[in-house]
């Protein structure tokens, strides 16, 4: 374990609201990024990583810590996650979250599946905001995937295919990757933890119920892990569990499945005394757990061995916020634009009207910063929502709304977190018809803050779209600004819009609502 270095200076500053990262620090000596934090929620453990990136691309790690409070204790029986249990979470959590105030790092929080499948991670949520100041992220399974593909793959040539295996304490995500980016993502829901609790394998277990656990994590990769995947010979597995598994099946940092099946009949006969001689107290209570799914993921997906490596989910944590500097964040943010077009592509929308709302859109969002005093990252939310605020026409022009809602949510676009797609998919939703108000369904799991952006998003949205009503783009340019009470549009004009200021007057309410001010357009020709 590293130690940090001196002499960084005190304090801490906001984000923009939406934003995983929670501190900020200024530049370092170096003119390189500033320092980094993981934080990584498990099942069974919860993890921190501080680390510098440094200028030939890699990362040096200045201190990680373990904790291994087991915040998924019983969240797979009960359904929540206890009081006690969030206790000692919320304790952990403060202690990370002071080192990264104290070392002014930039920060992302991830939780995976013991939060995310808890019927109170909500509250969990709230809680770690208020009393450590830290914005958790609840990851899907896809992400979780993601981010360990990211960390894992580093450094690969481009043409090499590869897999990676992940054994957490609820879940298993499994990633194919071509190159250093993944192709395919996906995540079964068994884990060592929840295994462990459901057929009380934490002790010596029986030949009986070996069998009937074998069965079972057979039957979960059969139904979750469905279609064809490639063949590879062997996969990289990336969890302490996988490394714990290997280790006392093997002399090297490779295990056949030949010799893990042998690896998975001692362990079981092992009491759990035993084990703990061996493992560290709380991997030795599911480490058969874990080394069952492992089996039952290699006969699956017909490997024949795993290769133990020490990255995983916090490398990609890391490695992600590394790609999110400037430079990066610019490249990053032309890589979403195209894959926000090839959805709509995929789905033959009106480009055309879609790039011209989306410019209007975009110019009234920057001329009307001071008024919406939304943060710049909702900007690319709101690109993302205006270009595909019609997609839905594909399933069908009746409710196209809801429709675009529907295709947006469920698409995997490139560069987007879960979260984020659900807040273009919102901003597309309401483009038309029904307002944005608290009390709907589809807005309940929102924050206040995230659902004033929608709002304002939405607001935006509306008059942009408003502005191409006939399709044929009339609208040239748009020149926004306040002026007593009021947000007065200055359009230049190519051909009439009478139809344009018609609907603009329909949206007028909305507007005034969302915003706090009336809207008025003044047409003038070119």
């Amino acid at each position: 374990m590293g130690c940090l270095p001196a002499g960084v200076p005190a304090g801490a500053s906001g984000l923009p609201l939406g934003s995983p990262i929670a501190y900020t620090a200024p530049l370092m000596k170096n003119g390189h990024d500033r320092l980094l934090a993981a934080i990584d929620v498990g099942t069974n453990a919860v993890r921190l990583e501080i680390a510098r990136p440094l200028p030939d691309g890699t990362l040096e790690t200045i201190h990680q810590e373990r904790d291994p409070i087991r915040p998924g204790e019983g969240v797979f029986t009960s359904g929540v996650i206890a009081r006690p249990v969030a206790d000692r979470l919320l304790g952990t959590l403060r202690r990370y979250a002071m080192l990264c105030r104290r070392h002014r790092v930039r920060v992302r929080a991830v939780a995976t599946s013991a939060v995310r499948e808890a019927r109170n991670r909500d509250e969990i949520v709230r809680r770690v905001r208020a009393e450590t100041g830290l914005s958790l992220e609840v990851v899907s399974g896809r992400e979780e995937a993601r981010l360990i593909c990211l960390g894992v793959l580093e450094g690969r040539t481009a043409r090499a295919r590869s897999m990676v295996i992940d054994i957490g304490g609820g879940s298993t995500e499994i990633a194919l990757g071509l190159g250093e980016k993944p192709s395919a993502l996906h995540s079964v829901a068994l884990g060592a933890v929840r295994l462990t609790e459901i057929f009380g394998a934490s002790g010596k277990v029986t030949p009986e119920r070996l069998a009937v656990m074998r069965s079972y994590a057979a039957e979960a990769f059969r139904e979750q892990l469905q279609g064809k995947l490639p063949r590879l010979a062997a996969a990289f597995g990336s969890s302490g569990t996988i490394n714990a598994i290997v280790a006392a099946g093997s002399d090297s940092r490779r295990l056949t499945r030949r010799r893990l099946e042998k690896t998975v009949d001692a362990l079981a006969g092992s009491t759990l005394a035993e084990r703990r001689r061996r493992f560290e107290p709380r991997r030795a209570e599911i480490i058969v757990a874990g080394a069952v799914i492992l089996e039952a993921a290699m006969r699956h997906l017909g490997l024949e061995a795993v290769v133990a490596v020490d990255t995983g989910l916090r490398n990609g944590v890391l490695r992600d916020l590394m790609r999110r500097s400037p430079a990066a964040a610019a490249a990053a943010a032309a890589g979403r634009t195209q894959a926000v077009l090839a959805l709509g592509r995929r789905f033959d929308f009106d480009e055309r009207h879609a790039h011209q709302v989306t410019r209007l859109a975009l110019q009234l969002f920057d001329q009307l910063a001071s008024l919406h005093g939304l943060p710049a990252s909702a900007r690319g939310l709101l690109e993302a929502a205006t270009l595909l605020h019609d997609v839905g026409h594909a399933v069908s022009p009746s409710r196209h709304h809801k429709h675009t809602f529907y295709l947006v949510q469920n698409a995997d676009i490139a560069g987007f977190t879960d979260r984020e797609r659900l807040l273009v998919a919102l901003v597309a939703r309401y483009h038309r018809r029904t307002a944005p108000e608290r009390g709907r369904p589809d807005l309940e799991g929102l924050s206040a803050g995230e659902l004033r952006q929608v709002r304002r998003l939405v607001a935006l949205l509306r008059i942009a779209d408003a502005l191409d009503r006939s399709h044929h783009q009339p609208v040239s340019d748009v020149r926004a600004s306040l002026a007593a009470g009021r947000v007065r549009v200055a359009a230049r004009t190519r051909a009439p819009i009478d139809l344009e200021l018609w609907d603009v007057a329909r949206e007028a309410a909305y507007f005034r609502s969302a915003m706090g001010r009336r809207v008025e357009v003044i047409a003038s020709r070119r």
